[in-house]
């Protein structure tokens, strides 16, 4: 198959998108399988799957046939899963540190006889950029467009982070005021 692929390769590296497309179609299911074996997680491989697939359009021309096509794209999507895990496992770390930072703030303000609340304990479990919104927001009385300009992001983006944090953190809370977890 793979030299029957040569003509269809060098015409997708010129810019053919019908030939380019009848390669991805050819070897989709391959990358596919390959994927779901290894990540023992359909949606995951799905993912890796597409977005190699993505890769491979922009990056065809940069394919210089030293190994099969099929490899090639077996290589892509492998990359990009070990990108994955790894971006997986340092955020796994950075909320462990985050957890066990408010947990130091916790003790400290205790032995000092200062006051902690379980608010604090979940405003430690939202991903930063929403729980800065919040804070501005809620703590220190900033607008919406002031804390866009803060954070770097688009009014509606800071909205969209607060009351989503917010939701999130009335989840963790009954109607009683007590953590439901």
């Amino acid at each position: 198959m793979e030299a029957e692929e040569q003509p269809l390769i060098r015409l997708a590296q010129h810019g053919d998108d019908e030939a380019l497309a009848e390669l991805l179609r050819r070897h989709y299911p391959f990358v596919r399988n390959y994927m779901i074996k290894w990540t023992m997680d359909p949606e995951t491989a799905q993912e890796m799957t597409q977005e190699a697939m993505m890769r491979a359009v922009t990056h065809i021309r940069s394919y210089d046939g030293s190994s099969k096509l099929s490899s090639w794209l077996i290589t892509i999507a492998s990359r990009l899963y070990l990108d994955e895990c790894r971006r997986r496992k340092r955020e796994s770390r950075w909320r462990q540190e985050q957890r066990q930072s408010a947990r130091r703030m916790r003790w400290t303000a205790e032995a000092s006889g200062s006051e902690w609340r379980d608010v604090m304990d979940a405003l430690a479990e939202l991903e930063p950029e929403t729980r800065a919104a919040i804070l501005l927001k809620h703590y220190y009385g900033y607008g919406y467009e002031e804390i866009g300009r803060m954070l770097g992001c688009p009014e509606g983006t800071a909205k969209s982070r607060v009351f989503h944090g917010i939701r999130k953190l009335r989840k963790e809370w009954n109607n009683d005021g007590e953590r439901t977890q």
